[in-house]
């Protein structure tokens, strides 16, 4: 491992408010968000065409304008973090990660008091489902969501879609 791959990553602060109904946990962010200071910042990650297509009467802000499309996230009821405040890693691979320090979920409870699930982004967020639940003290359902990553190849945009969609519908996101 060289000097850089075993530099300390720190990831993103919550994307939160009082009407966050679901909170949608990634793993951690990749390279191209760290760098941008912004979740899903890789221009062909699919999460924010999704969110676009989910709500097609609400009109996506740009690229440029990252805090109105925070704005527009919170004001559809969808929250952001990740399972890990903190890793060691090359790249942006999941599979990548060392020594990956988890978030303060325990912390965000009273910021998120509308809570009603919690959706994880992929295989890697979901594998701290039953952790992150517990450390929140709520008994309130998990979704795994198929990843939106651009590594997810298998998945097609359309059925990544109806996925998304099949997991929002029972909390009033759409």
């Amino acid at each position: 491992m060289n000097a850089l791959a075993a530099s300390r990553l720190v990831g993103l602060p919550p994307v939160v408010g009082e009407g966050t109904r679901v909170l949608l946990l990634g793993s951690f962010p990749g390279a191209a968000s760290l760098r941008a200071q912004q979740y899903y910042g890789h221009p062909q990650n699919h999460f924010w065409r999704i969110l676009a297509a989910l709500w097609p009467g609400h009109p996506l802000p740009g690229r440029e304008d990252y805090a109105a499309r925070c704005g527009w996230l919170l004001a559809r009821g969808l929250g952001l973090w990740d399972v890990y405040a903190a890793c060691e890693r090359e790249g942006s691979l999941d599979t990548s990660i060392r020594n990956a320090q988890v978030n303060d979920f325990r912390s965000l409870l009273a910021r998120v008091p509308a809570l009603a699930a919690i959706a994880h982004n992929g295989g890697e967020s979901f594998r701290h489902a039953r952790a992150v639940r517990a450390s929140l003290g709520v008994d309130i359902p998990s979704l795994r969501l198929p990843s939106t990553s651009p590594a997810n190849a298998s998945w097609s945009f359309e059925k990544k879609l109806n996925a998304w969609r099949d997991a929002f519908a029972p909390f009033g996101l759409l």
